[in-house]
């Protein structure tokens, strides 16, 4: 809150606690009684526009390196990676003892049911894990892997992540993603029918949207039966496709300075369904590789910067949602 200024009144928010959004750690904390840390696993998946069968060469912006802890490497076993990155964390945050497994890199569910399965109950095996949370792509899932998960979250958590990451095909096949958005909502209706929570990742800042473009977003993902956001500004990460473009066609992309991130996050959570559970609005990536605008912040001082806003400003996630599906 910012300074000198008087407490603002408490507000009757759709959730059950007084943050001005619908925070989904929150939402872990009340359903497990504790902090539940997450715990990065890199599978050695690929992702089909990396090995040919959608296309070559990636994602544009991606470079997992930039993302990945140091002890997630794929030739250690799920076990291995599991316990380093218990002992990571427990010098970081003392006070968690529950771990959710997150298979993050790449495309988790590109494989045979049968080796899902090894990966995930390999990781479900640790003791101090509770759960599982499955980052993957709409076009890298189907009905025989949800059944699975649906028999599997009987007795655990489990999530899955997609990477929507626009709602716009044009920004989709600029961006070498081999997938629509027409792919993204069949994903997330399906995944919502087996009864498992859906997540969605979002990128802020995308070359050729402008900002009014990523705003409408807000009321279109409102419609879909989406469990949980997070979103992440734009940043031009080394040996990316998009670095390369970047250093030859800067005019092309308008990054977002950190103060006008947050007014943009702002605008976009205010049109935001109060049901979608935010996970993240930032994005972090080790300096070393980034090759464009750097905040000069870590991603929990955004979020405490976004938060003193919202009280600034008196408004919170779904102020002004409209409740109703709008296309783009």
């Amino acid at each position: 809150m910012h300074a000198n200024q008087p407490d603002l009144p408490k507000h009757n928010f759709p959730w059950p606690h007084q943050r001005r959004f619908n925070a989904y750690v929150e939402h872990i904390r009340s359903t497990f009684g504790e902090r539940i840390q997450k715990v990065t696993l890199n599978a050695g998946f690929t992702c089909p526009n990396r090995d040919g069968k959608t296309g070559r060469g990636g994602c544009t912006y991606c470079n997992n390196e930039a993302f990945n802890p140091s002890y997630c490497t794929p030739e250690k076993s799920v076990k291995q990676q599991i316990e380093e990155g218990i002992e990571f964390h427990r010098q970081r945050y003392r006070r968690s003892t529950k771990y959710m497994a997150y298979f993050q890199a790449y495309t988790n569910t590109y494989e045979p049911l049968q080796r899902l399965k090894e990966k995930y109950e390999a990781a479900l095996a640790h003791p101090d894990v509770v759960g599982l949370i499955i980052g993957t792509r709409p076009d890298c899932i189907n009905a025989e892997i949800l059944a699975y998960l649906n028999e599997l979250q009987k007795n655990t958590y489990v999530q899955v992540e997609y990477g929507i990451e626009s709602c716009y095909n044009e920004t989709l096949e600029r961006i070498n993603r081999g997938h629509t958005f027409e792919k993204s909502i069949w994903a997330i209706e399906e995944t919502a029918k087996a009864g498992i929570p859906a997540g969605g990742h979002l990128i802020f800042g995308l070359p050729g949207e402008s900002r009014e473009q990523m705003l409408a977003q807000a009321h279109v993902l409102s419609s879909l039966p989406l469990s949980i956001l997070k979103f992440h500004q734009l940043q031009i990460v080394k040996d990316t496709a998009m670095a390369v473009d970047y250093a030859k066609n800067p005019g092309n992309y308008q990054l977002f300075e950190q103060n006008e991130y947050i007014d943009f996050v702002i605008k976009f959570v205010e049109r935001l369904s109060p049901s979608i559970m935010i996970e993240r609005i930032a994005g972090e990536a080790p300096p070393r590789f980034n090759r464009a605008i750097t905040w000069g912040k870590r991603v929990f001082e955004i979020l405490a910067l976004f938060e003193s806003e919202l009280e600034a400003r008196d408004t919170w996630q779904g102020k002004f949602y409209e409740g109703k599906k709008q296309n783009i």
